[in-house]
């Protein structure tokens, strides 16, 4: 697959080169794999039975016990026949929009992988997919990632300004304590070339694979060498780099800043709803309310996602008890089959509130939660902004907490999934949409700033469109979006727009594609 290809197929909303196990419950086509291996399925268009039916019968079983859970695997000998068949059945079962997707025999499918893909809608939305939000990963990585925010690289999360030549690559920000730290590469450095292959101009399958190799280190130790500058024009240097199983801090800067005119504004740089962020959300909440602070900048230009309960418990720290008790933060509704049940949970369906005390991701379960108790907040956002980060600005504008927008039109997905393991594989197939207390959840083109003019426009809101600002660090007060921000705050008015960024263009960031999504628990 080559450099821009690769990028393409992982969809608008993940821009990711990270080749941690996506896809695939085992290799190999549908003949019964030995003579305990029951006989494949039998398939009749439109006739389904239910995922049980087929569940954990696995071309490849695991043996031995889940270490996330401390439960032995229910894998059992069967085939890849046997693993599709799960999948349609899963889809007709949960599958938001099960009724557009096109019934395809699970045997026509080598492996689960192609067959996936198949069981999506093909319906599209001003042109765009409807579902942009269809993907995989192996159970591991989606256990690791999930829950410590860890993954191999060199502590930087990348940014492609441009896929095809002239080709643009910076860092967008870097994990302190790292290969990257080490060797001073710090957000704004645009790369020139990876292990001697020209990133900007190269088009040769030979220098595209070794870019994605570079760019995306597959083991631990792995070593590449990249010419860089570190400012726009700026001396070009040579750094080498090595990978590492890196774990990022989701909440990686918190700072207070007194205003001349009175008042102090709070920012937080929130960078992942992983489990990790819980107990750092409350520290930083802690934080901004020992500072008397009046207003919050919340940076999520880079947060994709991750688990709801998150969202809804920052949502309540911000906006206090006063609007929230008692208040819906988001509800969820699933397909036609299931009006009014949970059919993930099998549990009447009630709406997530806004949660008031910590659900036990990393802090205590049941701690109350501090508040600052603001009528107001700024988020800082971009493409990158999406799904659980979405949610936070549609939750608090359903309880009339005013959001103020600086930055890029958002990623547009107010749907979500539960994940599902079957034979080592855990599957996203979106499954619900979300709508906050007022019963509102149509954006689909995300959320624009009011005098965004360029690109996607989406559902506007007050603010301002701003461009990001890789010339400046992450809180810095002179950075374009925070600048802003704090100026809008003394006098609501702005900027020329630029929210595309650069003018024209959208920078994708090159993360994991789990956490670009809203994702819900079972109990």
């Amino acid at each position: 697959m080559t450099f821009t290809a690769r990028i393409a197929a992982l969809g608008i909303v993940a821009m990711t080169l990270a080749l941690i196990g996506c896809g695939g419950g085992g290799g190999g086509g549908s003949t019964p794999l030995g003579p305990t291996a029951p006989a494949d399925p039998s398939w009749t268009s439109g006739v389904f039975s239910p995922p049980a039916t087929f569940q954990a019968y696995c071309a490849n079983p695991r043996s031995g016990t889940d270490p996330a859970t401390n439960v032995a695997y229910p894998d059992k000998l069967g085939s890849i026949d046997w693993e599709n068949n799960w999948i349609r059945a899963w889809t007709n079962s949960y599958y938001l929009w099960y009724s557009e997707v096109v019934d395809a025999n699970p045997a026509s499918s080598g492996t689960t992988d192609a067959y996936f893909t198949l069981m999506k809608t093909t319906a599209k939305v001003g042109g765009v997919d409807k579902d942009k939000f269809h993907f995989t990963y192996t159970t591991t990585a989606w256990e690791k990632l999930s829950q410590s925010n860890s993954s191999i690289g060199y502590g930087i999360t990348w940014a492609l300004v441009s896929t095809m030549p002239p080709r643009k690559l910076l860092v967008a920000y870097t994990v302190a304590g790292t290969s990257a730290t080490t060797n001073n590469v710090m957000r704004g450095a645009s790369v020139l070339t990876i292990d001697g292959v020209d990133l900007v101009n190269d088009n040769t399958q030979t220098g595209i694979n070794t870019l994605n190799a570079g760019i995306a280190p597959a083991a631990v130790g792995e070593q590449h060498t990249f010419v860089i500058t570190d400012t726009p024009g700026g001396a070009q240097r040579t750094v080498t780099l090595t990978a590492a199983d890196i774990t990022e801090d989701p909440v990686p800067k918190v700072a207070t800043f007194p205003q001349a005119g009175g008042g102090v504004v709070g920012y937080i740089e929130f960078n992942a709803h992983v489990a990790t962020a819980e107990s750092e959300l409350i520290a930083a909440v802690n934080q901004l309310i020992a500072a008397n602070t009046t207003d919050l900048v919340l940076d999520i230009r880079y947060n994709g996602g991750g688990y709801l309960d998150i969202a809804a418990e920052l949502a309540y720290m911000i906006a206090g008890p006063g609007v929230t008790t008692g208040v819906t933060f988001e509800k969820e509704t699933f397909n036609d089959k299931y009006p009014t049940t949970n059919p993930i949970t099998g549990a009447t369906l009630t709406p997530t509130g806004f949660l008031s005390t910590s659900q036990g991701f990393s802090a205590t379960a049941g701690t109350a939660l501090p508040h600052l108790d603001l009528t107001r907040v700024f988020v800082l956002t971009t493409a990158n902004t999406c799904s659980a980060s979405e949610a936070i600005i549609n939750g608090l504008r359903g309880v009339n907490v005013q959001v103020i927008e600086i930055g890029g039109t958002t990623c547009g997905k107010p749907y979500g999934f539960y994940p599902q393991d079957n034979c080592g594989t855990t599957y996203f197939s979106i499954q619900f949409k979300g709508e906050n207390a007022v019963n509102f959840g149509d954006y689909s083109n995300g959320f624009s700033a009011l005098n965004q003019t360029t690109g996607t426009v989406g559902v506007t809101i007050p603010g301002c469109s701003v461009a990001d600002d890789y010339t400046h660090q992450l809180g810095d007060t002179a950075e374009g979006q925070f600048a802003a921000a704090l100026a809008y705050r003394n006098n609501p008015s702005c900027p020329a727009a630029s929210g595309i960024s650069p003018p024209g263009v959208i920078a994708h960031i090159v993360r994991p594609q789990v956490l670009m999504n809203r994702i819900m628990r079972r109990p």
